[in-house]
């Protein structure tokens, strides 16, 4: 029965093929697994490619609900959010704001990514951090406008971008794609085929890059 779990497909996956990140910049865990995860995978020799999503099209596609929309989980995302960051070592601060439309940090990501996709995760990171660590709010174009000077971006041409329908629809293809790929929270993250959802995948992560598909559980 263990073994029915993981399909063919995954066994025979092509080694080192590079682990897909999504994430949303107004994800707390998104956040957490942004830090951990360019190192997990590179212990495993595998490279990680970033995709910038908006949960709220996930969220629609899957028929789901933000945990913080439901009274019965709000006390309790709220807290485990701080506390899961503290476990991993990270600073954390509730933003006054949450959640957040994030659509513009996501299409500047974009437009950085088709220069250079090193850019576009320092930024993502950058993003995060500023969110869940200094309560920048990310929907306010000002606070982002300071946000890309402090990033060493132009603020006026990270606008330009976030207000440019080519970034407009290349967000608007990821959401597209990240659907079709069976994407429908973040963090999400695909390896080989096989789908992991959440930062609390991390132990299933490393040991997947680590000892293949769980064969030693077979």
């Amino acid at each position: 029965m263990i073994e029915s779990a993981f399909p063919e497909r995954a066994v025979q996956a092509v080694p080192r093929s590079p682990v897909q990140f999504y994430f949303d910049f107004s994800s707390p865990y998104s956040y957490i697994a942004s830090e951990w995860i360019a190192a997990v995978a590179a212990r495993h020799g595998r490279p990680v490619q970033w995709h910038a999503i908006l949960l709220g099209v996930t969220f629609q596609a899957a028929e789901l609900k933000p945990p913080v929309a439901y009274p019965l989980k709000r006390d309790y995302v709220l807290r485990d959010f701080a506390r899961s960051a503290y476990f991993a070592g990270l600073p954390y601060k509730q933003p006054s704001a949450f959640p957040i439309a994030t659509q513009n940090a996501a299409r500047v990501f974009w437009w950085l990514h088709a220069q250079d996709p090193a850019r576009a995760v320092a930024w993502a990171k950058a993003g995060l951090r500023a969110y869940f660590t200094r309560n920048v709010a990310l929907n306010d174009e000002n606070q982002l406008k300071a946000l890309a000077q402090e990033c060493g971006l132009d603020p006026e041409a990270a606008q330009a971008a976030w207000q440019d329908p080519q970034w407009k629809d290349r967000l608007k293809a990821a959401n597209e794609a990240a659907i079709a790929a069976g994407v429908f929270g973040a963090p999400f993250f695909i390896i080989d085929g096989e789908s992991f959802w959440g930062n609390d995948r991390q132990a299933q992560i490393e040991r997947w890059l680590g000892s293949g598909p769980f064969r030693d559980l077979v």
